[in-house]
């Protein structure tokens, strides 16, 4: 399977290098973790604070990670104390909290996960643009496919 383009691309080796992308991408997620004291669903929540295209709410964050009200509460406070996020009441309603990631927060992260953006700029220059549309084509087309399956109740 490594590197072996004659090799036949179907469900099963796709399944296997996503299983294996995704295992590493799990890896340094926890280093950055261990590093800094926090849980890994922390840098999961970090993730999905800093990639939401508006400021996201408590409540949107716990759909999003599926957890209890309580774990995103716990959550967040671990990541308030740490200096990572800062949450912000909505000015028109005080009742909605806003989460903001933190730019210091954001810098001490870039330095983290720089080696992993090289490496990954590596990978870039080796293709075409046309494969890499492709390439992102794929992946949107599979984030669409899971997030519809989070969607349907007990279908793992």
């Amino acid at each position: 399977m490594k590197g072996d383009s004659e090799e036949s691309i179907d469900l099963l080796s796709f399944a296997v290098r996503l299983r294996r992308m995704t295992a590493e991408f799990n890896r340094i997620a926890h280093e950055f973790a261990h590093e800094h004291g926090l849980h890994p669903t922390d840098v999961q929540a970090l993730m999905k604070i800093f990639d939401a295209p508006s400021p996201i709410t408590p409540s949107r964050l716990r759909e999003e990670l599926n957890l209890t009200s309580g774990a995103v509460t716990a959550c967040l406070d671990r990541l308030e104390r740490a200096g990572h996020i800062r949450r912000v009441r909505d000015a028109h309603d005080r009742r909605v909290v806003h989460l903001h990631y933190l730019g210091a927060a954001q810098e001490l992260a870039a330095v983290f996960f720089r080696p992993l953006g090289r490496s990954t700029d590596n990978v870039l220059r080796r293709f075409s643009p046309e494969e890499l549309r492709t390439a992102a084509a794929f992946l949107d087309a599979m984030n669409e496919e899971l997030e519809a399956l989070r969607a349907e109740p007990g279908s793992h």
